[in-house]
Order: structure tokens, then sequence, then C-alpha cells
């Protein structure tokens, strides 16, 4: 059985499956991982397809394997995939009226150049040569009124890339991630490109399997963990639905399992930490799994439980309305987007509350969720967007979100300018301590992470209260600013079970016996959501915080004067807001300090 203990009732229960295949009466299912070691080895195969997959992965062609005497099979699909996965119709209506529109910035398809010479911003490029709007042009109307919007594209694409180059990174269309993902698409809405006339139909099918012999040879050569997941799943989609794939497919499910034990931790979440790539590993076993049924097939097992060990942990970073915190890159993507994903997958699950190894614990308390990352940064060959993000927080009550982190360094490109993506994953773009306006970890140029937290310690109790109730007290501590300032950051955050208090605790504690002379700068960032409108209290002690739906909180320092700052919040669709910061700031002795603060619901 799998393990329940560390899960809570939330917005994921009880989503059924909506696809044939999609696990019909699927169990509520929790991580622990239960999957041992074993379950990320090859599928148990009998010799002779065991000798099949040696033989292709050695570079023996499968049509030698499957009818070494016989005639060479025409290249066509065996199969039409159905997609369980919904498309954005906004998005799908920009492009029949002649624009790509990523994170909210709108790019006219004539004037993108899709051979990759001149770079665009990376959304759009991840766009572009995934073919992922193609899920959006399906989402947005009738198959007949889409074809020539995909023909039109997928024609300038291969005008621009007439055949794969002979290795990985020769521009954006052949990374290894882009081109699993491409590939998959391509397999995956067949109808749209492949209805027009005989020779454009011909052309395609001959790129397509193209497409799967260089993934077959470069796969083990992507750009990250996930990258290389795509390019499995496409090479794996690529033997299920054209001729003579049987070697690929043994091929590409042994490779597939092997690389999905490498990209995911004990409790189910990917190594990267970002919600993002956690969703995008979910879509890309989910179409993985169409393409399996649509040829009347069980995909090998361990992909099914990969899927379900993914779900809650994706679920403990959802607030009241379903949407997702602004964790690791990512934004608050809207709820129905998760919900709509987690219906595809068939998993019907209950969000992880102590995610100790993916690094976020998960506090529901009556209508209040509380979201705190204890964990360091990811290391720099799993994460894309990495943030310094240690021991910041999320709040939000009945839905409406009060304390935010401003997000959104991946979207940088859309309508978030890309020179704010290394400003987003700074300390200070969190709702957390910083000190002498440094990062906790330090956030380098590419997507990359440098030093600085490498130990979180964590500490998870209930205690009772006097009135009879009881609250969550966690405790924990990150070594970010130790070896630069001798200092250990500790936060203690206690939330009553009836979800109207938050109390919160800064503590600077010396990292050795040796404590430093002198003082160093601190702030305390309260990053607010956009619709709480905030007033300061007389006595420049606190703040009064008034939300959408009515109700009233009060925020009160008990560690100096608190000032309102500016700043920006990145929403559902990928797009900043402008909003508001609470911050308390002064000098603390090297030989340390501590700073309470309180938030309590008044009405």
């Amino acid at each position: 059985m799998l393990d329940m203990s560390a899960s809570e009732p939330g917005p994921g229960t009880g989503a059924a499956a909506s696809a044939p295949g999609a696990g019909a009466a699927a169990a509520p299912a929790e991580t622990g991982r239960d999957l041992a070691l074993a379950d990320f080895s090859p599928p148990s195969v009998h010799v002779g397809e065991r000798l099949i997959r040696m033989a292709y992965r050695m570079g023996i062609p499968g049509t030698m394997l499957t009818a070494p005497m016989g005639k060479k099979a025409r290249t066509r699909l065996l199969a039409t995939v159905s997609n369980t996965l919904p498309g954005d119709r906004v998005a799908g209506t920009a492009l029949r009226a002649g624009h790509f529109l990523v994170h909210g910035a709108k790019t006219p398809i004539a004037q993108v150049d899709y051979a990759g010479a001149a770079r665009v911003t990376p959304p759009l490029e991840k766009a572009v040569h995934s073919f992922a709007w193609l899920t959006d042009l399906e989402a947005c109307g009738p198959r007949e009124q889409g074809v020539p919007v995909a023909e039109r594209i997928l024609t300038a694409w291969l005008q621009a890339n007439p055949q794969p180059p002979a290795k990985p990174g020769k521009g954006p269309a052949w990374s290894v991630g882009n081109t699993g993902m491409r590939l998959m698409n391509w397999l995956v809405h067949a109808p749209l490109i492949l209805s027009g006339e005989k020779a454009l139909r011909s052309r395609i099918l001959g790129h397509i399997s193209a497409t799967a012999r260089w993934l077959d040879r470069h796969v083990t050569r992507g750009e990250d963990r996930l990258a290389e997941v795509a390019g499995w799943c496409g090479i794996t989609a690529a033997g299920l639905l054209l001729p003579d794939g049987r070697p690929r497919r043994l091929y590409g499910e042994a490779g597939l399992i092997k690389a999905l034990g490498e990209l995911i931790g004990d409790d189910g979440g990917v190594l990267s930490r970002s919600p993002l790539a956690q969703m995008e590993a979910i879509a890309l076993l989910v179409r993985l799994r169409n393409c399996y049924n649509a040829t009347r097939r069980d995909p090998p097992e361990a992909i099914e439980r990969v899927i379900e060990m993914l779900v809650p942990p994706l679920l403990a970073l959802t607030h009241g309305d379903g949407s997702l915190g602004s964790w690791q890159g990512g934004w608050a993507i809207d709820g129905e987007d998760v919900s709509a994903l987690v219906a595809a997958s068939g998993v019907r699950a209950r969000p992880l509350r102590d995610v100790r190894q993916w690094g976020y614990q998960r506090v529901l308390a009556n209508k209040t969720t509380l979201q705190f990352d204890t964990s360091p940064p990811p290391m720099p060959q799993h994460a894309r967007y990495g943030c310094a993000s240690t021991l910041a927080f999320e709040l939000s009550h009945a839905g409406h979100r009060v304390i935010v982190n401003c997000g959104g360094a991946a979207s940088g490109g859309g309508l978030v300018p890309v020179r704010l993506e290394q400003g987003l994953r700074a300390t200070a773009a969190h709702s957390t301590l910083t000190l002498d306006d440094a990062n906790s970890t330090a956030i380098l140029i590419n997507g990359m992470i440098g030093s600085g937290v490498s130990q979180v310690d964590v500490d998870r109790k209930t205690l009772p209260q006097d009135n009879g109730s009881t609250a969550t007290r966690i405790e924990a501590s990150h070594n970010g600013y130790a070896a630069r300032y001798g200092l250990t950051h500790q936060r203690i955050l206690i939330l009553r079970d009836d979800g109207t208090e938050l109390r919160g605790e800064d503590l600077l504690l010396p990292s050795s016996r040796k404590g430093k002379r002198g003082k160093v700068g601190f702030a305390i960032r309260f990053h607010l959501a956009p619709d709480v409108d905030v007033a300061l209290t007389a006595d420049g002690q606190g703040a009064g915080l008034a939300l959408s739906d009515g109700s009233y909180w009060q925020f009160r320092s008990g560690a100096g004067d608190v000032t309102i700052e500016d700043s920006l919040w990145v929403d559902g669709q990928g797009r900043p807001q402008a909003t508001q910061q609470l911050v308390i700031q002064g000098l603390v002795s090297r030989g340390g300090g501590n700073f309470g603060w309180l938030l309590k619901k008044m009405s």
C-alpha cells in the first residue's frame, strides 16, 4: 500500500480519469517512494526482445530486426492518437489570426526566424520549436479551420530546417528537449499536419522518421534530465506509431524508465524543484500513454506508477483556488489548468503536506493554506531557473492570496522583460529575509545557481493551544549567509489550525563560536497579492490588509518600523502585475538577533 500519512484532502481529490486507459478505477495515490529501484529497470521482456533491444541500441536498423528478408514498410502512421490534454483557446485563436501568443506577448508568425539564427526570447523559442502550439490550435475550433495554419507554420519550419544536424545544439530547433517534444506533438496532432496534399504529407512523414532516427543517436545528450525524458518519450511514441517500430519501442521504454528514475526524487518531486517542470513531466507521460492507448497497448507499469508519484507533490503547491504557488521560476498558474492536467492524468490524489526531498512544507488550516520552502535551491545540473528562495513562504485564505513570491522568472521574454529574469530569481523577490541585499544562494547568468545554501534543517510539530485547539509549528534554518556574515538564518512559523493567525520569528544566529564584529543590514520582505489593499498603522509598527472578499487582516512587527515598497507579481498567464510589499529593515549585530511578527485575521 502507498503511505497515506503525510497527505491531506485538497483540490486534486476526486479528479476522474477522462481518457481511455487513464486508470479507469484509479485508487487515491500517495507517494513515499514505494517504487523500488527495480521499478526503474527496463520492462521485463523475454530473451528475444532483450536481444532485439540490444541490437537496436548498437545501431542495427529496426527494419533489419523485424523483417530482415522482407520489403521495407512504407512510412505511415499506424494509429490516430486521441489527445486528452486541453490547449489554450486564446492562444489558438491568436494563431488563426496570424500571431504566436506566449505569456501575453504577440509575435507575428511571418516574423519568426524558424532557423533560429536570429534568436528570439526563450518562451517563444520553446513554443515554436517544440510545436506545443498545435495543442492550442486544436483547442480553438474545428480541425479543418486549423489545418491551413498548421501547414503554413510547418512548411516554413521545414524550409528552415530541411534535415537534422550532425549533433544537438545547432540552434534551438535541435536541442534534445525541443526535438523530443516536437516529435511527440507531430505524432499526437497528426491530423492537423497530415491532412493536406500528398507531396507535403510525404515530406512531413519523411521528416518525422528522420527526427526519430536523430533522437535515437543523440537522446542521451539532453540539456537536462527533463529534456532527456522528452527525448525518450518521443522515441517511444515513434516506436509505437511508425512501421517496424518494435525495436525502437523496446529501446525507448528502457531508456525512458531509466531517465525517469534520474528525474524525480523519493517523494515524486522533480529534482529541479520546479512546479513547471513537474507539470511538463506529467504532460509528457500522459501524451505517451495516449499513444499506447491508440495502438491498443498497455504502457509499462512503471510509467503509470511514475504518473501517480508526480501528481501529489504538484498538488502540495496549490492554494485554495487550485492555482500554483510561485516557486523556482514558476508563476501562479491558474487552477483550471492544474485541474485539467490532473484530470488527464487519471490520478485521484491528495496533496502531500511534508515533501521533504522536494523541499516544500504545506499546512492546510481551515480555509488558510501555507507553503514554505525548506530546502536548498536545486543543483545547477537539474535547474533551468533555480531561485534563491530558501525559507520563503506564501499564504492564502479562502482562495485569495495574501503573501506571495514575485515568481515568473521562466516567463521572461513574454510580457515580463528578459532583463528581469535574474532579479525574479533573487532572494529579495521572495517573502523571506535577506542580509546586506545579498542572495542566500548566488544567482548566476544563463539560469545557473552558485554557492550558498547547502544545508537546511527542518522540524515540524503540532502544538496544543490554551483554548483547546492546536497549531502547526515549522522551524527551519539555512547556512546561506554563514560563510560571508557568520550568521545562520532560522525561521519559525506557527499557524493556528483555524487559519486565522500566523506567527513568525526570524532569527539570526552565530554560525560559529567565534562571532564576527560589527553590524550588517537586514530586510524581511512580505510581498502582497495585487488585490490586497494595504495601509500602515498610525504607530508605524504594522499594516492593515483588506482582501477582495471583504476580510481584513492585521500585520504587526515586533522588530521595528514597517514600510511599504513597490513590487510585482506574475499572474496565472505569465503576465506581470504591479503590487506592493511590506518591509522590515535595519541593522543587526554580527552576534545575532531575532525579529518577531504576526499576521492575524480580524474579521
